[in-house]
Formats: structure tokens, C-alpha cells, sequence
């Protein structure tokens, strides 16, 4: 089909009421039958009528005209009818027209045979002129509405392919702007990021501020697209170059507070987005933090690589950007000799399993808590998220990263 379509290019600028003529390809031996049926097609508008006394150029003549109907006698010498209907169906340019075969006389068995071999229609020559008509302009609208459709599809298919590639551009670009992994002795960051089929708005970053604090942040802006995309880059630049007046990027809550008045979502295609961001500082080993609207943060702490244990550091504070003038707490916990925290998307939790359930984000913990101390837990996780998901993509982005805070006495 889509050769045929593809030929008839001048589809593509159709709209619902097609102005592509009727083209009617009669193949028969006899010219007085062609005269006959050019008479009773002439003065019908919208209607080009082509005659074929030699079966044996029939498909030539059809892949030049490119009929919407071939109408053809069965009984003619040198080649059978029933076999040239087959080499009409084997054309390529011809294997969809529709086709009415003419007969003699009513016979049931070679009406069957005739049908068996592709023909779309059947009548005894020489019909009446309404009936005549009036098939042919059914066989005919039904052929051309479907070029139109499948033109259509052709462009919505390139359109399609031209934006997932577009898509997948700006996906490479985000991805190309998060930060490389870290280990510099006092702080030690990996991450996993795995887009989703479609762009999100994921991003995450860290960074020192100073000699003693290291900032670490992760943020989902709501949606897909490059909208959410280009929001996502937005907040993480100015984080990045900390560029929110009158804000202690030292201070997790103010930092928030700054972002939460600086994209108000009004003003960004009605997004908002949540976001996780601490700030250890490396001289007490201690990790401040603000949430707004976000998962939590897990920190693995304890004395111990024995004795480490799982909490929850909760985002208590409301999404950014939807209310303007709020103000984001700060809260600090104590790290113990053995601590790593991971900050995530709901991409990472939010898995919907073949049966439509969804993993909740208890179970999530829970299996976090089940994996053994280190960077690999990211990919136990993403391994199983797909075997949950029973497939390889995921429906949203997976963004987890690992900071491990490593003590002098760890160290040593």
C-alpha cells in the first residue's frame, strides 16, 4: 500500500473532500466493448477513462496511470483472465487497486474463481450504464480515501520520527550536562540515570561550596517533554552557578525558598517541580537538607559497616514554583562514621508491574534496606525495577545517585 500511496504524491495536499480523479484502466480485447464503456463514462466529471486491447501490456499501462479501478474481460486470447487478475495482484504498483472483473454471462463457479484470485467485484458485460457507474465510484472513492489515509499516516509516521530524533537530541544534551562521578577522599558521588521513552525532567547535581560544605540536589520537574526538560536545565544552572539573590546556598531551606520565587509556574507552562537538596559539611559531618515536595532522601548511617541502618530523610515542604512567597525549613542530621544517602526520582519507585499494581515506595525502602552497603545497590535496584516492570524501558526516568561521606576512620 504504502508504494502505491507514495507514487500518488499529490495526496499529501488533499483535504477531506479529495479532488484526485477517478482513473479507469479497462483491459479487453474487444474495441467495440471499450468504446462501449468509454461512452457510458463520458461527461462524468472527475473521471479519466484508458482503454487496453493487449493483455500483454496491461500491467505497464497500469504502473504508468496508476488506476483507482482496473476493470478486465476474463475471456480474452493468448493469456486467461483469471491468470493476468494474479499478475495484477503480484504488481507491486497494482496489488491493491481495486478490480472488476467483466464476464460473458453469470456463472457461479468462475464468479468464485474470480474472487479466490483477487477480483473485488463482478459483472456481465456489457452492464447497465447507473450500475456500471456507480461501482465504479465506489471502488474507486474507497481506493483513493485509503491512499489518502495511508499518505496521511506516512507524514504522521515522519513527523513522529523526526520528533522522537529531535527528542532523543535533547535528551543526549541533558544527559551530557550532568555532572561526572566523584571521589575526591572526603566525598565520594556515583549515579545512574536512564531515560525514559519519552524526554523528562529530571536532573541532579553536587558540587563544594567551599572548602567544608558540598551541596548535592536532585529535581523532577512535572511532565515530559522538552518543556519539562528545559525547566529542569533552568533550575539546575542557577543552582549551579548560585545565582538566587539574597541566599546562602549554605543554607538548604533558603535555597528552596529562592528557587520556589524564582520559577513561579505561571510563568513556565504551569510546571512546578520537586527537588531534594543538602549541604554536608565536611568539618562536623554533618548533612542539612530541605525538601520540597520530593521523595525522600535515604541515608545508610551507623558506627559500622555492620550497623548501618536505612532512614528516611522526608521533603516535607510543598512542590516548587506552585505557591509563590513560601518559606522551606531546614533540618540536619548527624552522620556516623559509615554513611551513604541516595536521592532519586519517583521514576525510580513509582513501577507499574504487568498486573496494573504499582511498587510502593514502603516496598521500595524495603528492598533498598535488603541490599548490602555500596554503589551497586543503584543497579540491583534498576534490575529489578525492569523485572517488576516486565520489560527493559521503564515509563518514566530513572534517576538515582549514591554520595557516600567517608569518615578518617573509616579510611583508615
Amino acid at each position: 500500500m504504502a508504494t502505491v500511496a507514495t507514487a500518488r504524491s499529490s495526496a499529501s495536499t488533499l483535504g477531506p473532500t479529495s479532488s484526485m480523479p477517478m482513473v479507469v484502466l479497462l483491459v479487453d480485447d474487444q474495441a467495440i466493448v471499450g468504446e462501449a464503456i468509454r461512452r457510458m463514462l463520458a461527461g462524468e466529471s472527475n473521471l479519466q477513462f484508458h482503454f487496453c486491447s493487449d493483455p500483454s501490456q496491461a500491467i505497464a499501462m497500469a504502473n504508468q496511470l496508476q488506476p483507482t479501478v482496473i476493470l478486465q474481460d476474463l475471456v480474452m486470447p493468448d493469456i486467461d483472465g483469471l491468470t493476468l487478475v494474479k499478475f495484477f495482484r503480484a504488481n507491486p504498483k497494482t496489488r491493491d487497486v481495486p478490480m472488476i472483473v467483466l464476464s460473458s454471462k453469470e456463472e457461479a463457479e468462475v464468479k468464485a474463481q474470480a474472487f479466490a484470485v483477487g477480483a473485488n467485484d463482478y459483472l456481465v458485460k456489457l452492464p447497465d450504464k447507473l450500475e456500471l457507474l456507480a461501482r465504479v465510484k465506489y471502488h474507486s472513492k474507497g481506493y483513493i480515501a485509503t491512499l489518502e489515509r495511508n499518505e496521511a499516516y506516512a507524514r504522521l509516521e515522519e513527523s513522529q520520527r523526526l520528533l522522537a530524533e529531535e527528542v532523543g537530541q535533547a535528551a543526549k544534551y541533558v544527559a551530557s550536562l550532568l555532572p561526572e562521578p566523584l571521589d575526591d577522599g572526603r566525598v565520594a558521588v556515583d549515579w545512574r540515570f536512564v531515560p525514559s521513552t519519552q524526554l523528562g525532567g529530571d536532573s541532579f547535581g553536587y558540587h563544594w561550596l567551599d572548602d567544608d560544605h558540598f551541596a548535592v540536589y536532585l529535581l523532577d520537574v512535572s511532565g515530559h517533554g522538552v518543556g519539562s526538560s528545559l525547566l529542569s536545565v533552568s533550575a539546575m544552572n542557577v543552582l549551579r552557578s548560585q545565582a538566587l539573590p539574597n541566599t546562602d546556598f549554605r543554607d538548604p531551606g533558603q535555597v528552596l525558598t529562592g528557587l520556589n520565587n524564582a520559577f513561579p509556574m505561571e510563568k513556565h507552562g504551569d510546571k512546578y517541580f520537586t527537588i531534594w537538596y543538602g549541604v554536608y559539611r565536611h568539618s562536623t559531618r554533618t548533612l542539612m537538607y530541605s525538601g520540597g515536595g520530593h521523595p525522600s532522601g535515604l541515608l545508610a548511617t551507623g558506627p559500622e559497616l555492620r550497623a548501618v541502618r536505612l532512614q528516611e530523610l522526608p521533603s516535607e515542604g510543598p512542590l516548587n514554583g506552585m505557591m509563590p512567597d513560601l518559606m522551606f525549613d531546614t533540618s540536619s542530621v548527624e552522620l556516623g562514621p559509615q554513611a551513604e544517602l541516595f536521592l532519586f526520582s519517583d521514576g525510580v519507585f513509582e513501577i507499574e508491574q504487568p498486573d496494573g499494581k504499582m511498587w510502593q515506595f514502603h516496598e521500595f525502602v524495603e528492598f533498598m534496606d535488603g541490599l548490602a552497603p555500596g554503589p551497586s545497590r543503584m543497579d540491583r535496584l534498576h534490575t529489578h525495577a525492569k523485572r517488576l516492570r516486565g520489560m527493559e524501558t521503564l515509563n518514566d526516568d530513572f534517576s538515582i545517585l549514591c554520595a557516600r561521606f567517608p569518615s578518617a576512620a573509616s579510611n583508615g
